[in-house]
């Protein structure tokens, strides 16, 4: 698997597993058709129809594609952390039970974790 280079503050979020500040994301209100794919590797994770507004400042997903997302316990044994399933890169952590949509789930995804591809375009 080809792994893309990433700048410094990709690596502090997706390998290190940090936080971007919220609301400073660049896909916190981005509602383009599309989907999302790891930042590291490319591997598609979202479709833009799961994607809703949570306001909690963070790019916000009901459902992710089929086996792309693997959920893991977070290191501070509340939380479950949300990994990319090919690369293991850090996405961010998923919430159950909060009411926001019918599938009453919620993946808070840090912006930088992915990159947006608008339908039709090329990856």
């Amino acid at each position: 698997m080809k792994l893309n280079s990433l700048t410094p503050q990709e690596e502090r979020v997706i390998v290190h597993k940090g936080t971007e500040v919220p609301f400073t994301g660049e896909y916190e209100n981005n509602f383009l058709p599309g989907k999302y794919v790891c930042r590291r590797c490319e591997t598609p994770l979202y479709v833009s129809s799961a994607k809703f507004d949570a306001h909690c400042g963070w790019p916000s997903f009901d459902r992710e594609i089929e086996g792309a997302v693997k959920r893991v316990p977070d290191s501070d044994g509340i939380r479950t952390e949300i990994q990319c399933a090919a690369c293991g890169g850090h996405l961010g952590h998923v919430f159950e039970g909060e009411g926001f949509t019918s599938r009453n789930v919620r993946h808070c995804v840090n912006s930088i974790s992915l990159r947006f591809i608008p339908e039709g375009g090329k990856e």
